[in-house]
C-alpha cells in the first residue's frame, strides 16, 4: 500500500487539471507533462467512478469538487462519519478532509487525507491516527491529486517503493539500500536506487559512480506536475545494473527540491521500475518527503541498547506503513534480534552482516564489490523474499 505525502510548494498552487498531455514544457533540463484538461481515454476513471469526500468544511468541498470533475470522476460528499458509511465501501476511492476526527467503524483506510495550505505538521499527525493513505495540502497538491485519482483506477498496479532508514546514525542504511537494488537487478528486476538524504554526501560515491552521466538531484528541482515514467528512466544514470537518483558528490550548496517534486519523482519512478529502494535518511524533511510515498519501510539497526532506544523513538515520525528490522551485527550478540524486536517493537526482517571492510568500502566506493559475498546475498534474499509474490527470490549459492 503505498503512502504519499505532498506539502505545500513554494512556486505557487497548481492547477486542478488533469496533468496527462500530449506536450511538453521544459523545466530546466528535464521535461514534465504540462497541464491540460482531461481527454478521453483509458487511464481515466469509469464515468461511474464514485469518489467520497467526508468533510463539513465548505472551502474543502470546492477544492475537491474541482479536482475530481478534472480528474473525470463523480464525487459524493458527506458530512461526517456517520454520514458517510453507507457508501464507504463502494466507493472508488475515499478522501477525508482535515476536519474529520474518526472513521465510520471497520471501513478501509481512506486514500487520501485532505486539508489546506498553513494547516502545517497536524495534518501528517492526523493522517497517521486515521491511518490515510497520503497526504495531499491543497490547493498546491491539486494537480497531483487531479492525476492520482485518474491513475488510480489503471489496470497498471506500478512497482513496489521499499524505504530504507537507519535506527541511529552510522546504522548502515545506505550500504543495505546498495545491497539490496544490487540484488534485486541481479535477478533482472527493474530498479532505482533512491537517494533521499540531501545531506548525506551523495549515494554515488559508495558506488563509484559520480561520474556516470544522468540527472541528479538538482537537475529535477524545477519539474512541475507529472513526470513521465519512460522520460526518468532514459535520464538517470546506472551502476551495478540498476538506476540511481543521487544528490551530487559536491561541496556546492544543495538546490531545494520541493517535496511535491520529490513525490512526482516517486510517482513517476513506481509507474517506471518494478522496484524502488529508497535511501530515506533520518531527518525530518526526508522522512516527511519519502516515508509517506512507501510500501515497505526496513530500519536498519545495530545490535546495541542505544542505537534500539533512537530507533524506537524513530518510530513516531512514521506513517501508517508496515516496517520491520534489519539488524546490524554477529550473530550471538549480546542484544539479540529477538530482544531489538521487543524493545522497538517491530519484527525482525533480516540481519545486515557485519563486514570489516564496509567503512573503507565507502570512502573507496567498492560497496558493490562486497555486495557480491555470499553473506551479503544471504542477507539480501531474506529482503526480497519480504517482499512478496510479485518479487523475484535470490537463490544464494
Amino acid at each position: 500500500m503505498s503512502r504519499h505525502q505532498l506539502t505545500p510548494s513554494h512556486s505557487g498552487p497548481a492547477s486542478g487539471g488533469s496533468l496527462r498531455a500530449s506536450g511538453f514544457r521544459d523545466a530546466g533540463r528535464f521535461p514534465v507533462a504540462a497541464a491540460a484538461e482531461p481527454v478521453p481515454g483509458s487511464w481515466l476513471p469509469d464515468a461511474s467512478a464514485e469518489v467520497l469526500l467526508v468533510t463539513s468544511s465548505a472551502l474543502l468541498r470546492a477544492e475537491v469538487e474541482r479536482i475530481v470533475a478534472a480528474a473525470g470522476a463523480h464525487l459524493r460528499v458527506a458530512g461526517d462519519a456517520a454520514e458517510s458509511g453507507r457508501y464507504w465501501d463502494s466507493a472508488g476511492a475515499v478522501l477525508v478532509g482535515s476536519d474529520v476526527r474518526e472513521l465510520p467503524p471497520r471501513r478501509r483506510a481512506p486514500a487520501v487525507l485532505v486539508g489546506l495550505d498553513g494547516e502545517g505538521d497536524s495534518l501528517w499527525h492526523l493522517a497517521a491516527a486515521l491511518g490515510a493513505e497520503r497526504v495531499a495540502v491543497l490547493p498546491d497538491a491539486a494537480a497531483w491529486l487531479a492525476d492520482h485519482l485518474s491513475r488510480s483506477r489503471s489496470p497498471e498496479a506500478g512497482g513496489l517503493v521499499l524505504g530504507v532508514t537507519g535506527g541511529c546514525g552510522g546504522a548502515g542504511a545506505t550500504t543495505a539500500a546498495v545491497w539490496i537494488a544490487q540484488a534485486a537487478a541481479g535477478l533482472g528486476v527493474r530498479v532505482l536506487l533512491v537517494d533521499g538524504d540531501p545531506w548525506g554526501g551523495g549515494v554515488e560515491l559508495a558506488i563509484a559512480a559520480e561520474e556516470n552521466p544522468g540527472l541528479r538531484w538538482p537537475d529535477l528541482a524545477e519539474a512541475r506536475g507529472s513526470i513521465d515514467p519512460v522520460q526518468l528512466s532514459d535520464a538517470l544514470p546506472v551502476a551495478g545494473g540498476f538506476s540511481f537518483l543521487s544528490w551530487p558528490a559536491s561541496r556546492e550548496p544543495s538546490v531545494p527540491v520541493a517535496a511535491a517534486t520529490s513525490a512526482g519523482v516517486l510517482d513517476a519512478a513506481r509507474r517506471g521500475y518494478e522496484l524502488v529502494v529508497v535511501d530515506i535518511g533520518r531527518r525530518s524533511e526526508p522522512l516527511q518527503a519519502f516515508a509517506w510515498d512507501c510500501d515497505r519501510i526496513l530500519v536498519v539497526v545495530p545490535a546495541q541498547l542505544k542505537a534500539a532506544v533512537a530507533a524506537a523513538r524513530l518510530l513516531q515520525e512514521f506513517p501508517p506503513v508496515e516496517a520491520a528490522l534489519l539488524v546490524r551485527g554477529k550473530p550471538g550478540s549480546a542484544l539479540d534480534g529477538s530482544l531489538l524486536s521487543e524493545a522497538i517493537g517491530l519484527p525482525v526482517q533480516g540481519r545486515v552482516p557485519e563486514l570489516r571492510g564496509v567503512p573503507a568500502a565507502m570512502e573507496s566506493g567498492r560497496l558493490l564489490d562486497l555486495g557480491n559475498r555470499r553473506s551479503v546475498r544471504h542477507f539480501a534474499a531474506s529482503v526480497l523474499d519480504m517482499l512478496g509474490d510479485d518479487m523475484p527470490l535470490c537463490e544464494p549459492a
